[in-house]
């Protein structure tokens, strides 16, 4: 390995460009040749006295200029060539007898569009590809050494403690919760959850055979009082919750609301599952609940929300109660294992710092189809986040969910009814409207125009 540091200069700008433009003036320098291995990226931080994350974003910058490329598992090197940044010919014809069915009504982050960002995520599969036959074997079932180190490189990176004796990669937050729930629940029991909530807990909870019960909520979130008086009628198996930049209503529990409902769990001894599905989106969230609970939270990070529905991945943490070894189990049962491909994808991504840029461009991406939206649907009951990528609209008196679901029917912007998410009782008026996908800026637009005319509009001819 190089014995090599960067010499900062003394500049205005950013720490993490000094220490990429070190990097390439050392190269210019002679000091570093082509093959050349730099040293760990927490090593560096450690002797420039910075954070990693600043480390990882100068690395990550260098290996967008062509300096340096890093390899999972192996560490980073000097490039010995600069690697052009158009993207391949081959990947802009695909085939066309493969045809991709989207699903417009799931809430997907918006897509990168930006072609040096497309083909940096694409070089990615070059990786995967020259270590393909090894990630087509059987590999653990909560992932291996390297994946799980990956994996806190980036919990780390997004503000999450890493346990690394309590952590599973799993094949995403589906195949973590109803994995959890076959080792906290028996069919007939009861699950709560908010009274607006994920459909996939609804549909976990159907095969489960498990009684779901949703608990009032108020501004800041679940209400604690109305949980407390809840757990004592019912005695549920355990309490579901995705509190950060909930499906579908966008909102976030504060931080004093999630300490409040950690003490009604602690006195009841209810354990937790914390479906963080928006946490690498989020980028001023409030520390998980499961930080408060940590004998009776389980953490799941899902993946997707921020690269892709195609990445079925989650960090899933779990309690220091809990047996790992059943949980495993559990997993193996249903899913086997995450999948080799999507986890050396991934780890590609977080080591030379796609990740950080597809994560900035979704956050960005989404708060400008929120401003968006907000312009086009003045007048509108609108409930939304600016790095959410859905909207929680409610109807005005007269306009039924049916009759706006109809006028819509030929659009391509994902719009599902209040339906889907009300777990008892009669369904309000309201629609999630989802705002990402391959949907573009332009249809968006036109699409937005189209939903607040049929929501507004008394005299709509179509």
């Amino acid at each position: 390995m190089k014995q090599w540091s960067p010499t900062l200069p003394t500049s205005d700008k950013p720490r993490y460009v000094e220490i990429a433009d070190a990097i390439r003036t050392d190269i210019e320098g002679g000091l570093l040749k082509p093959g050349d291995r730099l040293p760990p990226q927490r090593g560096v931080a450690q002797e420039l006295g910075v954070d990693f994350s600043t480390v990882s974003r100068g690395y990550a910058e260098a290996v967008r200029r062509g300096d340096i490329e890093s390899f999972v598992g192996r560490g980073t090197f000097v490039r010995s060539q600069t690697a052009s940044a158009e993207p391949d010919a081959a990947l802009e014809a695909p085939d066309p007898r493969r045809i991709l069915e989207e699903d417009p009504m799931m809430n997907m982050p918006p897509e990168p569009d930006d072609p040096a960002l497309v083909a940096r995520m694409a070089s990615g599969l070059n990786h995967v590809a020259a270590n393909l036959v090894p990630l087509l074997r059987y590999q653990s079932v909560r992932g291996g050494a390297a994946d799980r180190e990956i994996a806190r490189i980036w919990m780390q990176t997004s503000g999450l403690d890493y346990a690394a004796d309590r952590l599973a990669i799993t094949p995403g937050a589906h195949a973590s919760i109803y994995a959890i729930l076959t080792l906290l629940s028996e069919p007939g029991q009861t699950l709560f959850c908010e009274t607006l909530t994920y459909p996939g807990i609804r549909s976990i909870a159907s095969r489960l055979g498990l009684r779901l019960i949703g608990v009032p909520s108020d501004k800041d979130g679940l209400n604690p009082e109305a949980l407390e008086r809840m757990i004592t009628e019912h005695w549920p198996a355990a309490l579901y919750l995705n509190p950060t930049l909930q499906n579908p209503t966008t909102k976030t529990m504060p931080e004093h609301r999630r300490r409040e409902i950690a003490e009604v769990l602690k006195r009841h001894d209810l354990q937790l599952i914390e479906d963080d599905a928006y946490r690498f989106v989020a980028s001023e969230a409030p520390a998980p609940m499961a930080s408060h609970l940590p004998d009776l939270a389980w953490h799941v990070a899902g993946i997707s929300k921020c690269f892709g529905a195609g990445l079925r991945l989650a960090y899933t943490t779990v309690p220091q109660r809990a047996e790992m070894g059943e949980f495993s189990q559990a997993l193996r049962s249903i899913n086997v294992m995450a999948s080799p491909l999507s986890l050396a994808l991934l780890g590609r991504w977080i080591e030379d710092g796609t990740a950080l840029e597809i994560q900035s461009f979704v956050r960005r991406a989404a708060a400008e189809r929120q401003a968006l939206a907000q312009e086009i649907l003045c007048g509108c009951f609108v409930t939304s986040a600016p790095e959410a990528f859905n909207l929680w609209v409610e109807l005005p008196r007269g306009t039924s969910r049916a009759e706006v679901m109809g006028r819509m029917a030929n659009r391509q912007i994902g719009i599902m009814p209040s339906d889907a998410f009300a777990v008892l009782g009669q369904p309000g008026e309201a629609l999630r409207v989802c705002l990402g996908g391959p949907i573009s800026l332009a249809q968006l637009r036109e699409d937005l125009v189209a939903l607040r005319d049929a929501i507004l509009r008394k005299d709509w001819l179509g």
